[in-house]
């Protein structure tokens, strides 16, 4: 019966915020009398703990899961460099679920006992969690806050204390009506905000039952000055409360996320902590004993009586889907209103200048270009979303020094401007075919460079529009001199291949770029896909290095990359990969503007960049299968699963009319192969054949997903 209450109060609250409107719109006024009055009435209420000393105490059961994400910064890499965005969506390194006895005896007595912890191990970390969050939070938390057992957040006022009295101000957004079987109950949404945000405060909404009194549910982040650990970027906390027994509000739904990134390289990786619980089946005064809550408040029972706690299915299996995908539309929600409430300086990070880097290989690789070039950058927050950006890099063949300066300005919606000024090399082409960090030991040791670079100086300007219609975009303009370059390079063994023949001129480009970032689509597919269209206007250039005035062609350009990943039976999946691009017709398009296609990613069995012309377009499609594999030990790393993954492929392109003298005829390219992938996925070997006027091709290179940082 208690289990169905709790299922009811979910439902309640998709009644009152979706299916029935508001009983009353009413404009935000803060600190009005009748806000105080009930925010007063929640606060004596929650110091006597609960007005009706009918409730002495209470058993409840729990059930959830903690996981810890990895995400990585993306930044929109056609085009200009865009700001760095986390626009996809976390991945799982390591999931845990556990099984919860609760009790609570007033006046505010706490025992928690973990009866039943499994967890899977997806990529290798060591992380080890606080005590705290391997459990729920009774009673919305007690008058001072502390989580991470102090090490995150501590000392901060509850918003419903007497000190929270003096601290914030409050106002009533929303009046919601939920609807029982039994009654309809008038909840109130009270907004929260520090008077100062500089201080350790919380932001965010309770919502409180206009008759009672009663905390509903709480909803809040905190400022920038409450996290004791500086590496954290976010903190945010939902926390609902179901009717049991028709007069008590007690917890049954709880979700926390934790968003930290490192403090001594400003790089685009974060790590995620996300709790999430369900609370059931309550047994009311059941005369529990006070020694029950001597020692700790959380513990776990032996690992031998844990190991007999029965489970359903596999974890992943188990695991909601949004808990693997993005964050919870609860959470988002949080953090979107704090940054509503207070200004978004409260909750940026501090300013100051780090280190900065997209990739290890900006600070070192190797091409035919360049030789061995070093390099680095770094980025100066001037506070209020503002930053300066200064990079660049050496190399020690081509001695030629080259380096980029950007100012941007970000706002927390996502909107952002940035200028900046470059003098560089830009790779031709659309697909990488291989990650930085190997290209560079191919290239030393083997001869094998399958970067495409030109020159480029000049400077321009970005805009990102942040996302709409769950689509972000991104309009630039920019003015560079580009140019072709040489080889200077001699790797230790083989030959390198001639550079591409860039045209030497003057050129003005506008384009505007969009992308889906991944996301749960049809049938449970994930789904990303991006696009660009691109407007340019060459000028050339006389020997003297100067303009000449003269038009020499105009042009547009289009770009398309999607990739489907889904699962299927048995641990399947079914991944697929698709490009297409094209250059609107003219006379001698400027061999930098072409389509390139060849290689292990964008046709496996062909040699790099064997095709070049005006339009191309490649499908590849392959079925991911897990396979026994020997399980090796990491130390206090976990250990690699027993099991490796199997990728039968087939892969096929389309090329018109060649041009540069590198593709053959126009036509059909089909491809088939099979690669493996290894530990955690996270090396890929493949074994491809062209099937016209191909090869045997092999390569062995790390997961796709971290080629952005290598």
């Amino acid at each position: 019966m208690l289990r169905f209450l709790a299922a009811m109060s979910a439902a309640c609250w998709i009644v009152g915020f979706g299916l029935a409107a508001p009983s009353v719109s009413l404009a935000q006024s803060w600190n009005d009398a009748r806000t105080l009055t009930l925010v007063q009435r929640a606060t004596e209420l929650r110091a006597r703990q609960i007005a009706d000393t009918a409730l002495r105490d209470y058993q409840a059961t729990a059930h959830g899961y903690l996981t810890f994400l990895a995400q990585l910064g993306s930044r929109l890499e056609h085009g200009q460099p865009a700001a760095e965005m986390f626009t996809e969506p976390p991945k799982v390194v390591k999931a845990d679920e556990l099984a919860l006895k609760v009790y609570w005896r007033a006046p505010n007595l706490s025992k928690q006992v973990i009866e039943g912890r499994r967890d899977s191990l997806l990529l290798p970390t060591d992380i080890q969690y606080h005590r705290d969050h391997l459990g729920i939070i009774q009673n919305n938390f007690p008058s001072i806050i502390r989580l991470g057992e102090g090490d995150e957040v501590a000392d901060v006022p509850h918003p419903l204390s007497p000190v929270g009295l003096r601290e914030y101000d409050y106002a009533i957004r929303d009046s919601l009506l939920i609807t029982l079987p039994d009654r309809k109950l008038a909840v109130y949404e009270v907004r929260v905000r520090p008077r100062n945000d500089r201080v350790p405060r919380v932001i965010g909404a309770v919502y409180i039952d206009r008759e009672t009194a009663d905390v509903v549910r709480m909803a809040f982040n905190f400022t920038r000055a409450a996290f004791l650990d500086k590496d954290l970027d976010d903190l945010a906390i939902v926390l609902e409360n179901g009717l049991v027994e028709g007069r008590f509000w007690l917890p049954t739904r709880q979700e926390v996320e934790i968003r930290r990134s490192g403090s001594w390289l400003d790089f685009p990786a974060r790590g995620i902590i996300r709790g999430r619980w369900e609370i059931c089946c309550y047994a009311v005064n059941a005369g529990l004993a006070a020694s029950l809550f001597a020692g700790p408040e959380i513990v776990e029972l032996p690992r031998r009586l844990m190991a007999q706690h029965h489970w359903e299915g596999r974890i992943l299996d188990s695991l909601p889907p949004d808990v693997r995908a993005v964050t919870d539309a609860d959470v988002q929600r949080v953090q979107r209103e704090a940054r509503e409430l207070v200004r978004a300086d409260a909750l940026a990070s501090t300013t100051g200048t780090r280190l900065s880097a997209r990739r290890v290989s900006d600070f070192v690789r190797v091409n035919r270009v360049e030789g061995l070039a070093a390099g680095g950058a770094a980025i100066v927050r001037l506070g209020a979303g503002r930053s300066l950006s200064l990079g660049g890099r050496y190399g020690a063949d081509d001695r030629q020094p080259k380096g980029r300066v950007a100012l941007s300005v970000q706002r927390a919606s996502g909107v952002g401007i940035e200028l900046y000024a470059e003098r560089g090399y830009r790779e031709a082409g659309d697909v990488a075919e291989r990650s930085l960090l190997i290209n560079s030991v191919a290239a030393q040791e083997f001869g094998s460079d399958h970067t495409e670079p030109f020159d480029v100086r000049g400077g321009g300007g970005g805009l990102e529009l942040g996302e709409h219609a769950g689509l972000r975009w991104r309009v630039d303009a920019a003015y560079f001199r580009e140019a072709p370059l040489s080889i200077h390079a001699a790797p230790f063994a083989g030959r390198y291949a001639a550079t591409i023949p860039a045209a030497r001129g003057g050129v003005r480009r506008a384009t505007l770029t969009v992308e889906r970032p991944t996301a749960l689509s049809w049938q449970g597919a994930d789904l990303h896909w991006m696009a660009e269209i691109r407007a340019a206007a060459y000028t050339a250039i006389d020997s003297a290095g100067l303009e000449g005035g003269r038009r020499l062609r105009d042009f547009a350009r289009g770009w398309l990359a999607a990739e489907v990943e889904r699962p299927i039976r048995g641990g399947q999946r079914i991944v697929t990969r698709t490009t297409l691009a094209a250059v609107s017709r003219g006379s001698a398009e400027p061999a930098q503007d072409l389509v390139y296609l060849g290689g292990s990613i964008s046709a496996p069995g062909y040699d790099f960049h064997q095709f070049a012309s005006r339009l191309g377009a490649s499908e590849h499609v392959e079925l991911r299968m897990p396979v026994p594999f020997a399980a090796i030990g990491l130390g206090r790393f976990g250990r690699a699963p027993g099991s490796a993954t199997l990728a039968p492929f087939a892969h096929l392109i389309y090329v018109d009319d060649a041009r540069s003298g590198r593709a053959a005829a126009q036509g059909w390219y089909p491809s088939i192969g099979v690669g493996g992938l290894l530990f955690f996925d996270l090396l890929r070997f493949d074994v491809a054949r062209g099937l016209r006027a191909g090869r045997w091709s092999f390569s062995l290179d790390v997961t796709r997903a971290l080629w952005g940082v290598l």
